[in-house]
């Protein structure tokens, strides 16, 4: 520092103010300051009515000057609603250090954050990690006392703050047309709150994050080479755990990609950016899973209902967070809709509609195991009383494994393998399946060979287990909707609530459709191709809504599906024909891989800059020092999807211009079907 500030003046200083009674600070209003995002300002520091000076740079913090041209200019960065951090001219953030003085970081801490309150034009500036005030400790800047305020100025010579850019410039067309019908797409089936999924630790980087860019999307340790999140990520996704450089923020050479699953694809910013492009609707669900948090090193609760609380928290907050960065509360544009009619206000606003399902294998603590029910018809009621404060629209009975619902439609090749290991320590007992003609289930015809991969990998079976044998060709999972799976359905039709049937088993989701059609039930869905096609058909008719998984417009070469293909297959079925809107399911962060560059991509590229279709122009996007283009990246992260939507109408040729209109009309279309289902 530039004054001599010995350990023996502290001593005595401190003890001096201890011994004084600090003056009582005058009455005053104190409001969160929730306006301050991205001003470039000087602080001046008050002790009462007494001016110390003006903030300055110091050899290690912060002292004071007279005159307002040599102040420090600081830039404001909203961590929350009425929280900051400061960046000096220099980028550094101040923070409250131990030994008392505001010095600078070299990054974003809990130390580093301020909580800001405003009244009568001065601010108070309190360490939220201490609860110290900020201003005159021993001639510098630091913990003052509760007459200690702050006046800022405008400044020039900011630093920047460390951000993403959406690529998106231009007025976009109305959210909503002359009748009030909404006119946009809808995501019906993501998993944005994944970093707070699994324990909390299965999922590298985060939708958000207080300091930011660089905060929320650094690497993390424990996904680099041969790290357990790295072996993990071979397991599910089939990455390379050797060659794992885990650079994320500012370079990115390691991720994010199309086919890396444990890694943040869903940055706030890009979601900005997939909404200014045109999107409405934004469905998120909350996943769990009690046994692959297990699988994790550092974990906190693996109950799965504990997992989808810590979620719905998580959201909550992501909402706060947006606000902050826009200007303060309900400014933002990801507004969470717990109803139709919220739905609809929001889109009428130009904001994105988030909307809040489940996605687990064990809801309510509803196991099975070795067929017998984990759970009671009471613990059904007040799970889902519990889920409608959360504001959940509607969930998934079965997901991965059996349960106490019903049975699950399995998955295949060597992930199929790993979840049936899941579905064994879950219920006691491996899928078990039998020969069958129409309707079926995912073929398991190599589970043996593929078991063996997997044990190669490292995984390791029940004491005593012995492998499984499955008949060749169709098969049908043997287990259907069970009694209380059928209480659990005829509850959720009451309650208005979406009835996911992806993931059922055939048994299980013809057995729902009946009583979906008995009851003339709409609020029934598949969105993201894991229905059977007989099951969809029934889904259309009964009035539900569609959606595909969103695999790339033409052939990838990865050996999956293509939207387009899957899309015309759903209009050619009996019901195709009641298709008024479509929708996409994008699964990010939901342990599936996102749509690889088209094999054509090379010969029939989609062009930067492109219209979206909203009217607005979208160029490439930049993360940090890493440029994304759909044509050799895919759908690397979520931001893509505004290429990905435009891309896919290009490809669909003569069929261009329904695609697009059924589309657009999918927000308004999952909307009415859920306006219906709680009529």
């Amino acid at each position: 520092m530039a004054r001599l500030r010995t350990l023996a003046a502290g001593v005595l200083v401190l003890g001096l103010v201890g011994g004084l009674p600090a003056p009582a600070a005058m009455a005053a209003s104190w409001t969160p300051a929730n306006d301050l995002e991205g001003a470039c300002v000087s602080l001046q520091v008050f002790d009462g009515s007494t001016s110390r000076g003006y903030a300055k740079r110091d050899s290690v913090g912060y002292g004071f000057t007279g005159a307002v041209a040599s102040a420090e200019p600081f830039r404001v960065e909203a961590t929350q609603l009425g929280r900051y951090m400061l960046r000096d001219s220099t980028g550094k953030p101040p923070y409250q250090s131990m030994l008392g003085w505001v010095w600078a970081g070299d990054g974003y801490g809990d130390r580093a954050d301020w909580t800001v309150s405003v009244a009568d034009g001065r601010y108070r500036f309190v360490s939220t990690a201490t609860g110290q005030q900020m201003g005159v400790y021993l001639g510098g800047l630091g913990a003052g006392n509760a007459n200690s305020t702050v006046a800022l100025a405008p400044a020039t010579g900011c630093a920047a703050i460390p951000d993403i850019a959406t690529g998106v410039s231009g007025t976009p067309a109305a959210g909503v047309d002359s009748s009030g019908k909404m006119v946009g797409w809808i995501d019906a089936h993501a998993h944005i709150t994944a970093a707070e999924a699994f324990g909390g630790s299965l999922h590298c980087g985060d939708a958000y994050a207080p300091g930011g860019a660089s905060v929320a999307l650094k690497g993390c340790a424990s996904h680099a080479t041969l790290g357990w999140g790295a072996l993990l990520e071979g397991i599910i996704a089939g990455t390379d755990p050797i060659n794992s450089a885990e650079d994320g923020w500012p370079t990115f050479g390691d991720w994010p990609q199309h086919d890396t699953m444990l890694h943040e694809a869903s940055y706030f910013r890009s979601l900005e950016r997939a909404w200014k492009s045109g999107q409405r609707v934004l469905n998120v669900l909350l996943v769990a899973n009690r046994v692959i948090c297990g699988l994790t090193l550092e974990h906190t609760s693996c109950d799965e209902m504990d997992q989808i609380r810590a979620q719905s928290t998580y959201l909550r907050k992501m909402q706060d967070y947006v606000d902050a960065r826009s200007g303060g509360p309900g400014k933002g544009w990801f507004r969470l809709a717990t109803t139709p009619s919220q739905v609809r206000q929001i889109a009428a606003q130009g904001k994105l509609a988030v909307t809040i399902g489940v996605e687990n294998s064990e809801i309510f603590g509803c196991r099975e195991i070795n067929d017998v029910p984990q759970c009671t018809q009471a613990n059904i009621d007040a799970g889902l009383n519990e889920l409608e404060s959360m504001g959940v629209s509607g969930f998934y009975p079965v997901h991965k494994f059996d349960n106490a619902f019903g049975g699950t439609r399995f998955d295949e090749g060597v992930t199929g393998a790993a979840i049936n290991v899941g579905n064994l320590l879950s219920t006691g007992h491996w899928w078990q399946a039998t020969s069958c003609t129409g309707p079926s289930d995912n073929e398991q015809p190599l589970v043996s060979d593929d078991l063996a991969k997997l044990l190669q990998l490292g995984v390791s079976l029940p004491a005593g287990a012995i492998l499984p044998v499955y008949p060749s060709g169709k098969i049908c999972n043997i287990r259907g909707l069970t009694p209380i799976g059928k209480y659990l359905v005829q509850q959720m039709m009451n309650r208005g609530m979406i009835i996911h049937l992806d993931h059922m088993s055939v048994k299980t989701a013809s057995a729902v459709l009946d009583l979906a059609e008995q009851a003339k039930y709409p609020g029934v869905t598949s969105v993201h191709t894991w229905s059977d096609p007989s099951m969809v058909n029934r889904i259309l008719g009964v009035g539900g809504f569609v959606a595909s998984y969103a695999f790339s417009a033409t052939d990838d070469g990865q050996d999956t599906g293509t939207f387009l293909d899957e899309w015309r297959t759903n209009r050619s079925l009996a019901n195709g024909s009641k298709i008024t809107g479509y929708g996409v399911g994008t699964d990010v962060n939901g342990l599936g891989p996102q749509a690889a560059p088209r094999l054509n991509a090379g010969s029939r590229p989609l062009t930067y800059p492109f219209t979206a279709t909203n009217g607005t122009t979208v160029t490439k996007q930049v993360y940090g020092s890493r440029t994304f283009d759909l044509n050799t990246d895919g759908v690397a992260q979520y931001g893509l999807y505004a290429d990905w939507i435009v891309d896919l109408i290009n490809q669909a040729g003569s069929d261009g211009t329904l695609l697009r209109k059924q589309l657009l009309s999918g927000a308004e279309s999952y909307t009415v079907m859920w306006e219906k289902a709680r009529a």
